[in-house]
């Protein structure tokens, strides 16, 4: 079969992936643009694309599947989909962002850098015994988890062995899986908002999940409270948020995915039309939390099996149309 890695994303994989093949196969790496010589031709031609954006505007492909090479497929216009060809997406991703989630929140609890920097000045603010150097513990707090997919529940198998109270919204009802104390469907996520120390969204950007936690969410916060967008970055509204952190009617947020993101046209985008670079309490990121080696191996080892599938006529993997 023809197989098309399509754009820098989708090209992180194409190393190593024909040694996963049962099967040689015919392996193009094509760029964002599609510009280059005989690409566009590569790209219709080929009967499975690996990528995470298709639209009307580009060439018409004749896939029989595109495999998006990460979980969220809000990139891909499913009109643009060849008739018949098959959607699927891939996970993977799930302990690296449970790592980032942890390493920022231990990070408010267990200042290491600026004890460090202090110390280097002679200042012993957190010495043991000094009431004035006292810490909170991430152990005490109640985590609010929107969405228990993937990354939802390895968050709340790593929560649980922290200590923290774990509460989860959720469109379904939860089965298995680690401890929850409380479970709440997505149309009360302001009452849950009401009783957290951090809110964390985990979901993906659909119509339904658009602006999802808005302004009265955001309100019902304890001012307490932080806000960490690990899933799309438009589930939570753009200027509530901004506004919440700028009024400082919420303590912080730490962001990793964003509402501009580089283009052709701006590679150096900042990540919002509002100038959440100017707030003191946002730790932003660049969508990096579940960017790791391991990600990486296990996204490509499921996408090689997907082609494996399609070669030998099975079912696939994570299919969703």
């Amino acid at each position: 079969m023809r197989i098309a890695f399509h754009g820098a994303n989708a090209s992180t994989f194409a190393p190593g992936f024909a040694e996963l093949l049962e099967a040689p196969h015919e392996i193009a790496v094509l760029s964002d643009e599609l510009a280059g010589p005989g690409e566009a031709e590569a790209f219709t031609a080929a009967e499975v694309v690996i990528g995470v954006r298709l639209t009307p505007a580009m060439p018409q492909a004749a896939a029989r599947l595109y495999q998006v090479a990460g979980a969220g497929t809000d990139g891909i216009d499913l009109a643009a989909l060849p008739p018949g060809c098959a959607l699927c997406n891939v996970y993977g991703h799930e302990p690296a962002i449970a790592e980032y989630v942890f390493a920022a929140l231990l990070a408010r609890h267990v200042p290491l850098a600026e004890a460090d920097a202090q110390l280097r000045r002679g200042d012993w603010h957190y010495w043991a015994g000094k009431p004035t150097g006292l810490r909170s513990e991430l152990g005490a707090q109640t985590l609010g988890i929107v969405g228990f997919g993937h990354i939802g529940r390895a968050v709340a198998a790593r929560a649980a062995a922290f200590g923290l109270r774990l509460e989860v919204a959720n469109r379904s009802p939860l089965a298995g899986g680690p401890a929850v104390a409380r479970a709440w469907p997505l149309d009360r996520l302001a009452e849950m908002a009401a009783g957290l120390d951090v809110l964390l969204n985990t979901l993906p950007l659909t119509p339904e999940t658009r602006g999802l936690i808005g302004a009265p969410e955001l309100a019902a916060l304890p001012p307490r409270a932080l806000v960490m967008n690990v899933g799309r970055g438009a589930v939570i509204e753009e200027e509530a948020l901004y506004r919440a952190l700028a009024g400082r009617r919420i303590a912080g947020a730490i962001l990793d995915t964003w509402y501009v993101y580089p283009d052709a046209a701006n590679p150096a985008p900042l990540p919002s039309s509002l100038p959440f670079h100017e707030l003191p309490n946002v730790v932003m990121t660049p969508h990096m939390s579940g960017w790791t080696q391991g990600t990486i191996d296990r996204r490509r080892a499921a996408m090689a099996e997907n082609v494996n599938r399609l070669a030998r006529g099975e079912a696939l993997l994570n299919r969703l149309r």
